[in-house]
């Protein structure tokens, strides 16, 4: 826990770095923090926030910034968010109620609004029809001890998968395994499947005999690399352009791949409905090295009382959330509403 001061401080500190883009000194903060204080005891205060994590210095003897550490203590506990103005709320009902039901393009609209409002980059993932709906599930033993999985969607999509059984004894109970498969997920959406493992069988390994840790075992690795998404539209890229910790070539390369090849950004995004509500990401919280500097703003949109998709932003850790987290938690309720009342 920080005391006030430190707290006041630590939340001067940030709102002037978010604004200015500048490492703060000591002068600065005195004068951006409102206390009667000399130079010299924000020095000493600083310093104290810098060996506890919540700030660092880039340069000998330059003003501090905050870490991601001085960034989340920021969010969680000093900062309060913005209502999103009411002509803004009108305008995405406007856009939102012109919108179809084609996924791709819901999402492409949807992303380039999150990236015109936040000046970042707006990601809203793309659902797949029928939101992916399991038809049913076959296994066949191959050599090796090796099992081919195939999963057939209720739009005849099929998805193969090659699973390593550890108990070749149990190739004999293919057949039953199957069958409890399709009894637990056909009719579940892959997010729903995955939650039904994680919630209901998980909790239950202890006291399973060997076929249904069989089943478990295959079910997350049939599982593990399958989403509910065709794709993911990203919008906005050329706006990280505008931040200087984010301009390096090398850096800007490694995010636009990433917005190319997405696969490891679907998997994050994936992570994001686990819950409801906002998540943020903030620096090496995402476990995603290519997004270390930056910040990652997600909220799921539902329809129908199902989890349809995950839209969000990403940009600097140096963003105004109390301006950006509102923006993004109102266009998914936003969207949400919308395609509830189209559909």
């Amino acid at each position: 826990m920080l005391n006030q001061r430190e707290q006041v401080l630590l939340k001067a500190l940030v709102e002037a770095h978010i604004r200015e883009g500048m490492p703060v000194g000591s002068k600065m903060l005195a004068r951006e923090s409102g206390l009667d204080l000399s130079a010299a005891t924000v020095r000493n205060v600083m310093a104290d926030l810098e060996q506890m994590g919540f700030l660092n210095s880039p340069h000998t003897s330059a003003g501090r910034i905050p870490t991601a550490k001085g960034y989340r203590y920021f969010v969680d506990s000093l900062n309060r968010m913005e209502l999103l103005p009411q002509g803004m709320a009108d305008d995405l009902r406007q856009r939102f109620g012109t919108l179809g039901l084609a996924p791709k393009a819901v999402a492409d609209a949807v992303s380039q609004v999150l990236a015109e409002m936040t000046q970042m980059v707006g990601l809203v993932t793309i659902p797949k029809e029928n939101f992916a709906l399991i038809h049913r599930i076959e296994l066949m033993p191959l050599s090796e001890n090796r099992i081919l999985a195939v999963l057939v969607y209720e739009d005849d999509e099929v998805q193969n998968r090659i699973i390593k059984v550890e108990r070749p004894e149990l190739m004999e109970e293919l057949r039953q395994t199957s069958s409890r498969l399709n009894e637990y997920l056909c009719g579940k959406s892959l997010l729903a499947a995955r939650e039904f493992l994680i919630e209901t069988l998980a909790q239950t390994r202890a006291v399973m005999s060997d076929h249904m840790e069989m089943v478990i075992d295959i079910a997350q690795v049939l599982f593990a690399d399958s989403n509910d998404y065709d794709g993911l539209s990203v919008q906005g890229q050329s706006n990280l352009m505008a931040f200087d910790e984010l301009s390096h070539l090398q850096k800007l390369k490694a995010l636009f791949d990433a917005f190319t090849e997405q696969g490891d950004l679907l998997h994050l995004l994936d992570q994001c409905v686990q819950a409801p509500g906002v998540k943020i990401y903030i620096g090496e919280e995402s476990g995603y090295q290519v997004l270390d500097d930056c910040t990652m703003i997600t909220a799921p949109y539902v329809v129908q009382n199902r989890v349809l998709g995950v839209l969000g932003v990403i940009g600097p850790s140096r963003m105004e959330y109390r301006r950006i987290i509102p923006m993004v938690d109102a266009t998914a309720r936003l969207l949400g509403d919308a395609l509830n009342y189209s559909s």
